[in-house]
C-alpha cells in the first residue's frame, strides 16, 4: 500500500499538467479541467492499490477524467448543448501557435497578461504545478479561502474574456514568453529570498517547484534561449542554496559562503546550458546574461579568484537590455571589486533606489571600506529598517555592529 501510494504522490507530480491541459483544450473549461482531473486521482488512490498501478498511467488518468468530464457535461441541465460544444472542441482543433502541446497552452494561458500577476501566479501552481489551494496559500501567506477565491476569479476572468487555450502566434510569441517567464521568476525568488518579514527566509518548496515548472517549459521549446537561460540561472543560484545560511539563521553573503556545500551536480547542468546559449551565436536575452554572470560566479574557487572583469563586462551586456536602477546597483558591486570603493559608489550615489534595503546595504559596504563609520552605521540604519527578512535582517545587524565595534 505504500509503496503504491508513493507511485501515485510521484505520478500526480509528473502527470497533473497533461492532464489538465489535455482535458482543458477538450473540453475549453478550467474548472472542468482541474475538478475532472482530481477526481481522476481520486479513483487511482481508491482502485490502484487493489488494481495494481496501470501500465499507463497518464493514459489511465486522462481517460477516467475524460470520461468523467462527459458523465458530468450529460448530467447537466443543459447537457445536449453542452456535450455538442464539447465534442466539437474535441474534434475540431483550435489554430495552433508555434509548438503544438496542451502542456504548453495551457502555461500560456494560466500566465496570459489580462490576469494580474498575483492571479498569474496562483494559478500557475495550482493548474500547472498541481499543487492543491491550501498549498498555494500557503506558499504566499494568505488564507486558502482568499486564495481559493483569487483562483476562482482568475478562471472565471479567462472564461468571461473568451481568452483562447492556446501558444501565442509566431509574431506574439516573444511577448508572451517573457511573461511566462517572469511569473516563474517571480515564483523562484519569493523561495530563494522570501519578501515577507513573516516567512521563512528560504523556501526549497517553492524554489524547487519553479526549477521543475521551467523544465517543463524548456523540454517543450528547447530552442528558445532565454528559456534556457532562465533555467541555467535558477539551477546555478539553487547550487549555492545550502551554503547562504548560518547555523544561527544569518544570511551568508557570496564571498563568505563555503563553497565546499554548493551543489556541483546542479553548477554542471548548469553551466552546460550557459555554454549551449552562448554558442547560439545570438545576442543575448537577459537572463541568459543573468545566467552567465552566476557561472561565472560558480566558477572560481572562491571570491578572490572570481573574474571580475567579465562580471563588470556581462552587467555592462545586461545594463542595454535592462538599464534599471537594480541592474545598476549591482553592475556598482561588481566595479567595486575591479576599481576599487570609490568608484563604485560614485555609481551608487543618485540611484532612484531610496526605499530598496540593498541600495542602503551596498553604500554602507562602501563607506565601510573607505572608512565612513557614522556614514556607513547610518546607511546600514536604514537598510535594516526596509530589510525584507529575519535573515537578511539578522545579517545587516551583525555587519553595523562588527563594524561599529559594540
Amino acid at each position: 500500500m505504500t509503496d503504491v501510494a508513493e507511485v501515485i504522490t510521484r505520478i500526480h507530480r509528473e502527470e497533473w499538467a497533461r492532464v489538465v491541459a489535455t482535458l482543458a483544450g477538450r473540453f475549453g473549461d478550467l474548472d472542468i479541467a482541474e475538478e475532472m482531473a482530481a477526481e481522476a486521482f481520486a479513483s487511482a488512490v481508491r482502485r490502484w492499490p487493489v488494481d495494481g498501478v496501470p501500465p499507463s498511467p497518464g493514459g489511465w488518468l486522462t481517460t477516467t477524467a475524460h470520461r468523467k468530464a462527459v458523465d458530468r457535461l450529460r448530467r447537466e441541465v443543459r447537457r445536449v448543448e453542452k456535450h455538442r460544444e464539447a465534442l466539437m472542441l474535441a474534434d475540431v482543433p483550435e489554430p495552433l501557435g508555434v509548438i503544438d502541446d496542451d502542456r504548453l497552452r495551457l502555461v500560456f494561458t494560466c500566465c496570459h497578461p489580462a490576469l494580474a500577476m498575483p492571479a498569474r501566479v496562483a494559478l500557475t501552481l495550482r493548474m500547472v504545478g498541481g499543487l492543491t489551494v491550501a498549498e498555494v496559500a500557503r506558499a504566499f501567506l494568505t488564507q486558502e479561502a482568499a486564495m481559493g477565491r483569487r483562483i476562482t476569479r482568475a478562471k472565471a476572468k479567462i472564461k468571461a474574456a473568451g481568452i483562447r487555450y492556446g501558444v501565442p502566434l509566431r509574431a506574439d510569441l516573444p511577448a508572451r514568453v517573457s511573461g511566462v517567464l517572469a511569473v516563474l521568476y517571480l515564483i523562484f525568488n519569493e523561495g530563494y529570498l522570501a519578501s515577507d518579514p513573516a516567512k521563512e527566509a528560504v523556501r526549497g518548496d517553492l524554489t524547487a517547484e519553479a526549477i521543475r515548472l521551467t523544465r517543463l517549459v524548456h523540454t517543450l521549446m528547447p530552442a528558445h534561449r532565454e528559456v534556457t537561460g532562465l533555467l541555467a540561472l535558477m539551477l546555478l543560484t539553487e547550487a549555492r542554496r545550502p551554503a547562504r545560511m548560518s547555523a544561527t539563521g544569518e544570511l551568508v553573503p557570496l564571498d563568505q559562503q563555503d563553497r565546499g556545500c554548493w551543489d556541483r551536480d546542479l553548477i554542471a547542468e548548469g553551466h552546460d546550458l550557459v555554454r549551449a546559449c552562448l554558442t547560439a551565436g545570438q545576442a543575448p536575452g537577459r537572463y541568459q546574461i543573468l545566467a552567465a554572470i552566476n557561472a561565472v560566479h560558480t566558477d572560481a574557487r572562491d571570491i578572490r579568484h572570481t573574474d571580475w572583469s567579465q562580471v563588470v563586462a556581462l552587467y555592462d551586456q545586461l545594463t542595454r537590455v535592462d538599464p534599471s536602477p537594480i541592474v545598476r546597483l549591482n553592475r556598482a558591486i561588481a566595479v567595486a571589486e575591479l576599481d576599487g570603493a570609490q568608484v563604485a559608489l560614485a555609481l551608487v550615489e543618485g540611484l532612484p533606489l531610496q526605499g530598496y534595503h540593498l541600495y542602503h546595504a551596498t553604500r554602507a559596504e562602501l563607506l565601510r571600506r573607505l572608512g565612513y563609520r557614522e556614514q556607513s552605521r547610518t546607511a546600514y540604519d536604514r537598510a535594516i529598517e526596509l530589510a525584507g527578512n529575519s535573515a537578511e535582517t539578522a545579517y545587516l545587524v551583525h555587519r553595523r555592529d562588527q563594524w561599529a565595534g559594540a
